[in-house]
């Protein structure tokens, strides 16, 4: 009716689209809020693949953002599941970061579904103090955080501070008022470092040895022109030598490097100082030679002066090579100690074999007793089901491989939370290192942990103007074979 311009047209053509399904203002928004979720997916998965490769080299972002949205909430509720409700023990241990904040680090060690036996770290808590007080509320926090009970705690290992082992009113006196099941085993490395010091200070000799060394270390290491010196001298000598043949070269051969200063609760620490004296041992006598030359002061010169002299008797030298035999034999078992899988069993009794294990456990030294009769027969019985047959067997070989006998994989915490945490990312907060520390670590679980875990759990957080729904594979249409007639 009317004309092609009048409004009865008009509304006839504006109907006719309304009831086209494919014009539709519906059908427009879905199609269009279907691109925007593909591309909103896309640009998270990006992110995200990013953040993992960062994560996994221990290079968290420099920003402030304390934010929840850390894989870390995955990766840690994988092991809170892992643990179950299996016995389990506590190792713990405390340090400073860069930005000189005292941190509690703690590992779990634990026996898995399969019989094997598993450390994961937990977490790494500021501390205001080292108290046994302080930590012992540290870990009655982390242990409600994570619904761990402490009634299921069979071992606590820490090292040899007094905060730690004190008979009254140290951290493991504090746990074992309320769970006397919790047995403490004192860090077999630390005791063996601390036996070594305390007998060393009994010997008159050995103690003025140990006490020249550190002054030696001292006097070359005072400025950071003595120490460039003494690097230069011994880069000029090692150049010399090989030149000349007298050695050669080679991967891992010839690196740089200088003193190393004692320390009576660093293990292998002494062992290391008398192995970097005997190699760098002109170098050192040059390096004093001129301090005693340049020295502005008297009793500089009279300083360095007797340093060398003593370092050219004889009795020194003897001393010196005695203490690295004795020393080299005690560095071996005190390596032993700190491997990652020890237990107390393997502990008592060090008759080493070579593993042929795969992944984190590869070319690992345990001992013939643990090998056959701890892991493997533990491991078979949980394959074979007789673990449920024989519980009480499989209970008292579970507490036996969960109790620690050294806190080593605390130590490596600390050494990762250097990484993680420096001098140019020092203003990093508690919880963002915390959740760097946990991927950065745990990176074998992380591998497993999917991206749309990640992206789920980001979307649950709150409200987002774009919501994700669960990502479904498609599946590849099956190519199915017509036959053909003959």
């Amino acid at each position: 009716m009317g004309t092609v311009n009048s409004c009865h047209n008009e509304a006839r053509i504006q109907f006719e689209a309304f009831q086209d399904q494919r014009h539709s203002v519906g059908n427009i928004l879905r199609v269009h809020s279907r691109d925007m979720e593909i591309d909103y997916r896309t640009r998270l998965t990006a992110m995200l693949d990013v953040t993992r490769f960062l994560l996994k080299q221990g290079l968290p972002f420099r920003g402030h953002d304390e934010s929840t949205s850390s894989s870390n909430r995955e990766i840690t509720l994988s092991i809170i599941n892992d643990i179950g409700d299996k016995f389990f023990s506590l190792m713990v241990d405390e340090a400073r970061d860069s930005s000189v904040k005292e941190h509690m680090g703690v590992v779990l060690r634990y026996v898995n579904k399969e019989g094997c036996v598993i450390e994961r770290f937990l977490a790494v808590v500021h501390v205001p103090d080292t108290s046994s007080h302080s930590l012992k509320m540290a870990i009655d926090a982390l242990f409600v955080q994570h619904g761990l009970s402490l009634s299921r705690l069979r071992g606590q290992g820490y090292d040899g501070a007094s905060n730690m082992r004190g008979e009254f009113n140290g951290l493991k006196s504090l746990i074992l008022q309320e769970n006397p099941f919790a047995m403490y085993v004192h860090c077999f490395s630390h005791q063996l470092q601390l036996v070594l010091v305390a007998v060393a200070h009994d010997n008159f000799t050995v103690s003025e040895f140990f006490g020249y060394i550190t002054m030696i270390v001292n006097i070359s290491g005072a400025s950071c022109k003595r120490r460039d010196q003494l690097r230069k001298i011994q880069h000029d000598k090692i150049i010399a030598e090989l030149e000349s043949g007298e050695i050669t070269s080679g991967k891992g051969k010839n690196q740089e490097t200088n003193l190393a200063r004692p320390g009576d609760t660093r293990w292998g620490s002494h062992y290391l100082t008398l192995l970097r004296l005997c190699s760098m041992w002109s170098s050192v006598i040059e390096v004093l030679g001129n301090v005693h030359d340049d020295a502005s002061y008297s009793a500089n010169k009279g300083v360095a002066a007797g340093l060398i002299e003593k370092m050219e008797s004889y009795q020194f030298v003897f001393v010196l090579h005695l203490m690295k035999y004795i020393l080299g034999i005690t560095n071996e078992l005190s390596l032993s100690l700190q491997q990652g899988d020890q237990n107390i069993v393997q502990a008592m009794s060090l008759d080493n074999m070579l593993t042929c294990g795969h992944g984190r456990r590869r070319g690992q030294l345990i001992t013939n007793f643990h090998h056959y009769r701890v892991e493997i027969f533990c491991q078979k019985l949980v394959e074979t089901e007789k673990h449920l047959v024989f519980p009480l067997v499989y209970r008292m070989i579970e507490l036996a491989l969960v109790l620690p006998a050294a806190t080593a994989s605390v130590e490596r915490v600390f050494s990762a939370m250097k990484t993680v945490k420096t001098d140019l990312r020092n203003k990093m907060g508690d919880e963002w290192m915390n959740d760097s520390l946990v991927v950065y670590i745990e990176k074998d679980i992380f591998s497993t942990i999917e991206n749309e875990q990640i992206l789920q759990h980001f979307q649950r957080m709150q409200s987002r103007r774009i919501q994700l729904s669960p990502f479904v594979p498609t599946r590849q249409p099956s190519q199915t074979s017509v036959p053909t007639q003959k």
